[in-house]
């Protein structure tokens, strides 16, 4: 045998080995990196439906408040009827 053709052939199979080579590794890293990108992508998820619920909450929270400020005044208006009773009261016992 030539061993030009034999020195070309060992080339041949030093190129395919590298090729292969670096395809596998490239396969292995954009597994990785699919896998990294699914964890991330998790993460998002997580977070969104974290802020979904702060939503959530803050709109229960203004409807707290407002019911506090409505009882509130409700609490004034009655305290105002006792007193308006009371001081009825007072004024017709004198007579």
């Amino acid at each position: 045998m030539n061993y030009e053709l034999l020195a070309i052939l060992i080339a041949l199979a030093g190129v395919l080995l590298t090729v292969v080579g670096q395809a596998l590794y490239i396969a292995y890293k954009m597994g990785k990196f699919e896998e990294k990108l699914n964890n991330l992508e998790k993460k998002q998820d997580k977070h969104n439906n974290v802020i979904e619920r702060t939503v959530k909450n803050e709109a229960s929270i203004k409807s707290a408040h407002k019911r506090l400020d409505d009882g509130e005044k409700h609490f004034e208006e009655l305290t105002k009827g006792i007193d308006d009773i009371k001081n009825f009261l007072m004024k017709r016992g004198t007579k």
